[in-house]
């Protein structure tokens, strides 16, 4: 295995046709450059980034595959007015635990104008949402929390997932950060900046691990607090 030489300039230039054209018979006919420039520089670049991450996380999981570390290009349109078949960019995802379950992972994508990256969970089921409400105003957790949200928001991240206008009933809730963190029905953090040229070189590997790192506080946060 050669390793990850950086994406192809070829992969955001196939992003950006099939966004222009975005039909099946288009992509079938075009299958060939996603497969060189989509597919398989996304597989060298898992395998690297995930031995990377698991340099300050042990138990991150990284599958160099669809339906893995790599998420479908196809789009789920099923219950969408928007019936475009595909999609306009590349998802990347790394956990820890089974995927299936996982309630937290470090996040990439990558379009024709920019790079995003974060982590966390975008959104919390009815259990997990119950359970992290608990933890939000339980002492230690709650405290513990607070510090990992202080040290993003110092590291340059936003930390989203704010959701709720009222609290929610049968919490004592004290102080601004918790009353702030308890209308959560997620907690991540991410920003996109415009597409650097460190995309396309073996560097990518290391300009994303230092953005990662600086947001692991919220992903240990979240692994150690409401991993099932």
């Amino acid at each position: 295995m050669a390793g990850f030489a950086g994406f192809p300039k070829a992969t955001t230039m196939f992003v950006r046709d099939l966004s222009a054209n975005n039909t099946k018979e288009w992509f079938q006919g075009h299958r060939d450059q996603y497969e060189t420039y989509w597919l398989e520089p996304a597989k060298d670049f898992v395998a690297a980034a995930g031995a990377a991450l698991r340099t300050i996380d042990r138990g991150i999981v990284a599958e160099a595959r669809i339906n893995g570390s790599i998420f479908r290009i196809n789009r789920d349109v099923r219950f969408s007015k928007d019936k475009r078949p595909y999609k306009d960019h590349l998802d990347l995802w790394f956990w820890e635990g089974e995927r299936k379950t996982a309630v937290s992972g470090y996040f990439f994508r990558l379009t024709p104008k920019s790079l995003g990256l974060g982590a966390g969970a975008h959104s919390f089921d009815s259990d997990r949402l119950a359970a992290y409400r608990g933890k939000v105003v339980d002492t230690r957790a709650g405290a513990s929390l607070k510090r990992a949200v202080t040290t993003s928001e110092r590291a340059g991240w936003q930390v989203e997932g704010e959701h709720y206008k009222r609290l929610p009933g049968g919490y004592d809730v004290s102080g601004a950060a918790a009353e702030r963190l308890i209308r959560h029905n997620a907690l991540w953090v991410g920003d996109d900046e415009p597409l650097p040229d460190v995309v396309f070189s073996p560097e990518l590997v290391d300009h994303c691990l230092d953005r990662w790192r600086a947001a692991a506080p919220i992903h240990r946060w979240l692994v150690r607090e409401l991993s099932s």
